[in-house]
């Protein structure tokens, strides 16, 4: 066994390897870029070496780099994680030229899994059933065009050279071909260097189902059960479980053979996951990952493995158990916590993460991050902060016991998708296994509805939570006090607190051990606050109800019976803000790219038309009109990379209006 392996990679995944490799008595080496010098991975590692600035391709895409520092730690191994190089054939053959074990397949499995196009032939040959298509190498626009005509609408262009959602585009009519072909090429050139695509017949209501494989040096392949990963949004996953539910025994066994026959046809060893669309008894092969998964966690969970400890156990030469494979015993469900605003596209968020954590008990529930509090989300690498993973002896229960355990989540300091997460897991169409990759778009009216109003038990924990902490602050002198004392009589304090629906008043006054409340002019009741530091209760006579006030400095986030509300403190002196001038200006939400600019000075625009494309965190983000409007100047050019604020386009109120 290898005594120190090097992690080329970042984040969560890295911090996951750390924990096996410590377990196993392993040393661990961890390489990082200018934005990740204080990241969790690198203060967790053993050792840990700059190897560029934040840009990925001048970091974690530098193999050579990676390299050098494998030599000069003396790292026997190099585990790529997943993400940048861990699908990378020339650098796992560079690896082994350098006399360093690559944890992962052979360089000739990646190479001929990398490309769709190449994967797809070979699975033909197999026996192995694909999505009908077209695959080829030639590229013309015309070509492609006529294909498309020729397979039949809907169709979906995928970029060859890569996956994750990139250069993915569903087509649904004939003239809408040529514009979603330059986008998907453009999304893939960026994302992959390479923009040739192919076209695959566009499944009405797929489900996306994986088989995790497993492979040694010794011949032997076998699979480790199924996942489902249907729920996505942007084409990119956002709940995992295994095994996959409501599959039929034949069409399962089907799956493992045909995985399995995947896995085989070329050479693989170590983990790597074949992925199908499914739609009713049929299953096509996708792809193949020849890397570890984002969500192996649920495997993990349903097996009792360690996939990473068997990944560095291949890689060293031992061979997989012959009892494999291990019975699936009851079930897990993965939910992946973003970075990211669900009511405004899924936009990724950046910014100082003040608050990451399960509070509660952790029985049956994994957590899986990267971040801690105080550190920062940047926009130069992809958004996911946190996977929560829960176990059950059955999917109601796992789907129950995850939802408690979104409950004990505590995030603060950055937008994120947690309210989304908790609208998911508990819908009822996700209850019922009514699974496709369309769920979030035909659920979306309820996932992605705003903020409902706080009730105003809520209002009340914010303002007396505020009250409390002030009290148990005070410095001993009732002079220094901010809790409304005064040497005769009581003082009321006036709370406006902002839950994004209505600003709402509460009024406080110190009562007999406790409050006195009003909420907007109502009736005064008596109430008291029980517990300590953040984690408190409201009491109102023979009521308590628990919950954890978080401070921040405009406000404070409670949470309170499974739920969570960001309220903003207003001032009631503050001006009204112009929200006509605020729309004047369109500024870029965080630092990217500019890829498209589809507007001039001058051209009248029409509320909701797309005036540019903005390539950010992997991401294609689209700026629209908010109202109808005259362009009066652009602020960036087409190609330009722009800091978070930048001046997109500004307007002007069209004539006569």
């Amino acid at each position: 066994m290898f005594s120190k392996i090097l992690i080329a990679n970042r984040g969560e995944i890295a911090a996951r390897i750390i924990r096996t490799a410590r377990r196993m008595g392993i040393a661990t080496v961890a390489v990082f870029s200018e934005a990740d010098a204080k990241a969790l991975h690198v203060r967790e590692a053993d050792e840990a070496y700059a190897i560029g600035p934040a840009p990925a391709a001048q970091s974690y895409l530098r193999g050579d780099a990676i390299l050098e520092v494998a030599r000069r730690s003396g790292a026997q191994a190099v585990h790529p994680g997943y993400g940048f190089l861990s699908e990378n054939a020339d650098f796992a053959e560079a690896c082994a030229a350098a006399g360093i074990a690559f944890i992962g397949p052979p360089a000739s499995a990646i190479r001929a899994m990398g490309s769709k196009a190449e994967s797809k032939r070979l699975m033909v040959a197999a026996g192995v059933p694909t999505v009908p298509g077209y695959h080829g190498e030639a590229q013309e626009e015309s070509l492609l065009a006529a294909e498309a005509q020729r397979i039949g609408f809907p169709v979906l262009i995928k970029a060859s050279a890569g996956g994750g959602g990139k250069g993915m585009r569903p087509v649904y009519k004939a003239e809408d071909f040529a514009a979603e072909l330059a986008g998907a090429r453009r999304e893939a050139k960026a994302a992959f260097g390479d923009d040739r695509v192919l076209i695959e017949k566009y499944l009405q209501r797929p489900r996306h189902v994986e088989v995790q494989v497993f492979g040694d040096a010794h011949g032997r392949v076998t699979h480790l059960h199924t996942r489902d990963c249907s729920v996505q949004r942007r084409h990119q996953k956002v709940l995992e479980e295994a095994p996959a539910p409501d599959l039929s025994d034949a069409l399962r066994a089907s799956l493992h053979e045909a995985a399995e026959n995947a896995a085989r046809a070329v050479g693989y060893t170590n983990a790597g996951t074949v992925e199908f669309v499914v739609e009713g008894e049929h299953a096509y092969f996708l792809e193949m990952n020849t890397r570890l998964q984002v969500e192996h966690p649920v495997t993990e969970m349903v097996t009792g493995l360690d996939l990473v400890e068997w990944q560095l156990r291949v890689a060293a030469g031992e061979a997989l158990p012959a009892s494999w494979p291990p019975v699936a015993e009851g079930h897990a469900v993965e939910v992946r916590l973003y970075a990211e605003e669900p009511e405004q596209d899924f936009r990724p968020a950046t910014g100082p993460l003040r608050k990451l954590r399960l509070a509660g008990p952790r029985d049956d529930l994994r957590f899986d991050t990267g971040f801690e509090g105080g550190d920062a989300v940047t926009a130069f690498y992809d958004p996911m902060l946190a996977k929560l993973i829960a176990w059950g002896p059955d999917r109601a229960g796992a789907l129950t016991r995850l939802s408690q355990g979104l409950a004990q989540l505590e995030i603060e300091g950055i937008g994120n998708n947690a309210r989304f997460l908790r609208r998911l897991v508990r819908h009822p169409a996700l209850r019922a296994a009514e699974l496709d990759t369309g769920f979030i778009a035909r659920h979306a009216a309820l996932l992605l509805a705003p903020p409902e109003a706080a009730p105003e038990r809520v209002l009340i924990a914010a303002a007396a939570g505020e009250m409390a902490k002030a009290r148990a602050n005070r410095a001993g002198s009732p002079w220094a006090a901010t809790t409304g004392w005064r040497l005769q009589g009581t003082a009321e304090t006036v709370h406006l607190w902002d839950d994004g629906v209505a600003t709402r008043r509460v009024t406080l006054a110190w009562h007999a051990g406790g409050f006195r409340v009003s909420l907007d002019g109502a009736a005064p009741r008596d109430i008291a606050i029980g517990g300590k530091g953040d984690h408190l209760a409201l009491l109102e006579g023979d009521a308590s109800e628990a919950f954890a006030w978080i401070p921040e400095s405009d406000g404070c986030t409670i949470h309170m019976a499974g739920e969570a509300w960001r309220l903003h403190r207003r001032d009631p002196l503050a001006p009204a803000s112009d929200d006509a001038a605020g729309e004047s200006r369109l500024s870029a939400p965080i630092p990217g790219r500019v890829v498209r600019l589809l507007v001039a000075p001058g051209e009248a625009v029409a509320k909701g038309q797309l005036l540019a494309v903005l390539e950010a965190m992997k991401t294609e983000i689209k700026i629209t009109a908010p109202r109808d409007g005259v362009i009066a100047h652009l602020g960036c050019a087409e190609g330009e990379s722009i800091e978070e604020g930048t001046e997109i386009v500004s307007f002007v109120a069209p004539a006569g209006s």
